[in-house]
């Protein structure tokens, strides 16, 4: 039996189920995942197969089922062999779980022995990703490594009808991990020794920041209803204005803060427990400091996932921020001794334990769109689970990702195993952190790639990581292309299809910045069949970081005549007006560029919505949230209809310098070029359908994560008869890059082109 089905209660399912039916044989963990060899009356046995599949284990997820017909051994009883290492590896790993019903339960019950205590687990709920470092996964493999089980804790562990039997971690207070307050030097608080999380919830009551340690990392806390504390994180944090996720305690209070759904809400109360987005409530800024989310009518919303967050929230009885334990442009801390010195000027108190995380795991973000699940962030409670492929890698695959929201992926047989959040490869820590991973997933998975895919930018640290090994071939995948491969890898299709990407920044096939693209693709390549009219970026990275330049290109190009002088982004801005409008005049260092995400800053800062930036799309996201999503009329961009479509986007800043000056709402603005933007989309869809026969459209790139643009193109698309893909189990901006490299290598080896 292949799939997640080690760690999560398989054996011992078998086992009760073969000697309920009354049959005998054995089961055992190896390789591939679960053996289990089976005697018995023929019929009982093939109701033993269906019943397999019917009542698996809630964490488990059956792939494939082999049968095989041996010569009974005469057993008289059904036993649970030992492991058996060795051979090629195919045993999937699961992801790490939140707290099951029945632990919760216990955790709650003082009659029992795990009352309130922070590490309690089962076969069904708790570490598993996190704490595994090498296959099968068993208990010697993991971090538990070190807390030999205590009788009681051992007769569970054995006892097949426990549901402890064989749960890894399984621990109590006697023999399992233990926490401790301490401040930066590690020492322990004073009076804090009987029960840290009282005494830790009383310093977030109090307006502390605390670092707490979780599965895969430390989270950094404070009440979320306190205005100084939350002001407080953000500045110590360095995070001006990227909001910060929220912990409630329970649905009842989610549901208080934020607009929910049934999806929402189910995911929100999922085994893998994600950051959800949702629509906040008015009356939820009587409860949630402005400082949490400045200016974003949306909350990231999670539950506890974890015992110790359980109590923490129990004990505070408000809701928490919970955001990633670094500072800004850090991976997230998981190890003590760092955790201690990278947050000792952050945190005023750290409630850590001593059970070690092997590998640091984000939180997973996600949304719900069109009433599905849609992740923007795959990391905890997602990965390592793989993404099956309609068809197979002849030879193992290593993508290399991009720069941005950096991911991973290794492919082997029809299974994609797509990395956890790492973050941007702008610093030695991150690119550590990316290089050990890809050695973890290796090992994990027995992946030793011979094609290793990566992106064209050459200044990319993952496309420098490819250049130095040896001994594989190297695939190069232009960027936008591999946004549109994922999106097909991402809905089991193969294309040809015309694909979209909109995204801020990728490395062209002619060395120029794209970003605004109709593609005719599919998996094996691509040919431009459109984009954006190029403007030039001011600057060039300093155009990112301050939008106002790209509305300055935008309005040069929108009136060649000469726009006009009255309007507020040039009066902001009115010092260095004249010579960065000098300098996209003459092409010096003032790359041109297709990218949309760069005519939705100029939209931005023209709008007065944010000149500059302090973390990636924020002025498209504010733009976003301005705009007015019950107004319908949509700006007009002319199409330029040669050999290769051009969509003119200063148009669309044309119009609304129009409208401005009539006095029309900025928020009404807003949406007129968001609008325009889709209706532009629609048109190049359009007219490469009439050229190329093609009624499908991959939308994808993180310009595709505003939900009023998505939402609007996806609609007319396919309300004008076309068939619509949109990312759902892998996110549409560069964290899903990594599976359309692998997917495009894969094709082109399945296609003898490599």
């Amino acid at each position: 039996m292949e799939g997640i089905v080690q760690g999560v209660g398989f054996r011992p399912f078998v086992y009760g189920l073969a000697t309920s039916l009354g049959l005998s044989g054995l089961v055992g963990n190896d390789a591939d995942g679960v053996f289990a060899e089976i005697e018995g009356d023929a019929a009982v046995v093939t109701r033993f197969l269906a019943l397999l599949e019917q009542q698996a284990p809630p964490l488990a997820r059956i792939d494939r089922i082999t049968t095989t017909r041996i010569r009974p051994a005469g057993t008289a009883e059904f036993t649970i062999a030992a492991s058996q290492p060795g051979g090629e590896r195919r045993a999937l790993v699961s992801a790490d779980s939140a707290t099951c019903a029945d632990c919760l339960r216990e955790l709650a019950d003082p009659a029992d022995r795990r009352y309130r205590y922070p590490f309690i687990n089962c076969t069904n709920c708790g570490p598993r990703f996190t704490i595994v470092r090498d296959v099968p996964y068993d208990r010697p493999l993991t971090t538990m490594s070190g807390f030999p089980m205590c009788a009681q804790c051992a007769a569970e562990y054995d006892d097949p009808a426990d549901r402890r039997f064989h749960a890894q971690p399984v621990c109590c207070p006697a023999c399992g991990p233990r926490l401790a307050l301490t401040d930066a030097s590690g020492t322990e608080l004073s009076g804090s020794a009987a029960d840290p999380i009282t005494a830790a919830a009383g310093l977030l009551r109090a307006g502390r920041v605390l670092a707490v340690k979780g599965l895969g990392g430390y989270h950094l806390a404070v009440d979320a209803g306190d205005e100084h504390a939350a002001a407080t994180l953000r500045a110590r944090k360095h995070r001006e204005d990227k909001p910060f996720a929220v912990m409630v305690p329970d649905l009842a209070t989610a549901r208080e803060l934020c607009v929910l759904d049934e999806a929402t809400e189910r995911l929100l109360h999922s085994s893998r427990r994600p950051i959800v987005l949702c629509r906040r409530r008015p009356e939820a800024a009587a409860r949630i400091a402005a400082s949490v989310a400045p200016g974003n009518s949306q909350l990231g919303l999670m539950l506890p996932y974890t015992p110790l967050h359980q109590l923490l929230l129990e004990l505070v009885g408000r809701p928490i921020v919970a955001t990633s334990g670094n500072s800004s442009d850090e991976p997230i801390a998981y190890q003590d001794a760092d955790a201690l010195s990278r947050l000792a000027t952050i945190a005023d108190a750290f409630l850590l334990h001593d059970r070690a995380i092997h590998i640091r795991t984000d939180d997973s973000v996600v949304r719900v769109t069109g009433g599905r699940e849609s992740v923007l962030r795959r990391s905890r409670g997602y990965v390592p689970e793989p993404i099956r492929l309609r068809h197979g890698f002849p030879r193992p695959v290593l993508a290399c990702g991009a720069e941005l929201k950096s991911t991973f992926c290794l492919a082997k047989g029809s299974r994609a195993f797509l990395s956890h959040h790492i973050g941007d490869l702008e610093n030695v820590e991150t690119l550590l952190s990316f290089t050990s991973g890809i050695q973890h997933f290796r090992r994990l998975f027995d992946i030793d790639p011979q094609l290793v895919a990566h992106d064209l930018h050459p200044d990319y640290l993952s496309t420098k990581y490819a250049a130095e090994l040896t001994g594989v071939q190297l695939v190069g995948v232009q960027h936008h292309h591999a946004h549109i491969a994922s999106c097909l890898a991402d809905n089991d299709a193969d294309g040809p299809v015309i694909g979209v990407a909109f995204d801020g920044t990728g490395y062209g096939s002619d060395g120029t910045i794209w970003g605004g693209e109709f593609l005719i693709a599919d998996l094996t390549g691509f040919s431009r069949a459109g984009y954006l009219e190029p403007v030039p970026m001011p600057g060039g990275a300093a155009a990112i970081r301050q939008p106002w330049r790209m509305a300055a290109a935008y309005l040069a190009a929108a009136f060649p005549e000469g726009a006009p002088d009255d309007l507020a982004v040039r009066r902001r801005n009115d010092s260095t007006w004249a010579p960065v409008t000098a300098m996209a005049a003459r092409g010096i260092n003032a790359p041109l560029t297709s990218s949309a995400g760069r005519l939705f800053d100029a939209a931005g800062a023209l709008l007065g919505v944010r000149d500059v930036i302090s973390y990636e799309g924020q002025a498209a996201i504010e733009l976003e949230q301005l705009a007015d999503p019950a107004e319908r009329s949509a700006y007009p961009a002319t199409l330029t209809d040669g050999a290769v479509l051009q969509v003119r986007g200063a148009d669309l800043i044309r119009h609304a310098v129009g409208d401005l000056a009539a006095g029309t709402d900025r928020s009404v603005v807003a949406a007129r070029f968001h609008n325009g933007v889709a209706g532009a989309v629609v048109a190049g869809c359009q007219a490469l359908r009439d050229r190329h026969g093609l009624a499908t459209v991959a939308l994808s790139g993180g310009v595709f994560q505003n939900l009023l643009l998505a939402g609007s193109t996806a609609d007319q698309l396919r309300g004008d008869g076309f068939t619509v893909l949109t990312h759902s189990r892998v996110p549409c901006n560069d964290g899903g890059i990594s599976l359309g490299q692998a997917a495009v290598a894969g094709a082109l080896d399945r296609a003898g082109r490599l």
